[in-house]
């Protein structure tokens, strides 16, 4: 086997039962099963209020955005699970993206996103499972230099999608969420071959 593939893997949710969370775990076990070393990153975890330039002019990045690119800089690639709020990516996400899009010492902007690889999930209550959301993420990981893997899975009906131990109920739907975290870790792992 080639070297290990390393990700980082984040919910654009920070709620408690989080649907997103959930379906998080699940690609962390796929990815992890063939191979994967995966840190897990609570992004409300991370101090990083909201993005404002005057106060990065004035104090520089937050310890919390330092930390979280770090992570990234060190990582092959990223798989996220992100709720659609009004057809978008929640404000959460963003907000860590944009800290982390942000120049550090001897480093251009959205350095540590550039030439990654990236697989993206959602789950909603809606009937599209947050589809128009992952649509907008793609937009702005691409944006910033990531490939993002063309198959991607949404999940409907999210209140009666997962089994008591947090599990998905749906074979089918439990193969997507797998084939979206494994196809990421085999790209990688045949561009570090």
């Amino acid at each position: 086997m080639s070297s290990s593939v390393k990700l980082v893997a984040f919910s654009g949710s920070s709620r408690k039962e989080s649907f997103n969370t959930k379906l998080l775990v699940q690609a962390v076990a796929a990815a992890r099963a063939v191979g994967a070393e995966v840190t897990v990153v609570e992004l409300a975890a991370y101090d990083m209020p909201i993005y404002d330039g005057d106060d990065e002019a004035a104090s520089g990045l937050p310890a919390g955005a330092v930390a979280f690119k770090k992570l990234l800089r060190e990582s092959d690639g990223i798989l996220i699970a992100s709720p659609e709020y009004n057809s978008a990516y929640s404000a959460l996400l963003k907000n860590a993206i944009d800290w982390a899009s942000r120049s550090g010492k001897d480093e251009p902007p959205g350095s540590v996103f550039a030439g990654k690889f990236a697989g993206i999930l959602s789950a909603s209550p809606g009937a599209l499972g947050g589809l128009r959301g992952l649509f907008a993420l793609r937009e702005l990981l691409q944006n910033l230099g990531v490939t993002v893997l063309p198959s991607m899975q949404a999940v409907g009906q999210a209140m009666t999608a997962f089994n008591d131990d947090g599990t998905l109920k749906d074979e089918k739907t439990a193969a997507g969420v797998a084939g979206v975290a494994g196809g990421l870790v085999s790209t990688l792992q045949k561009i570090k071959a």
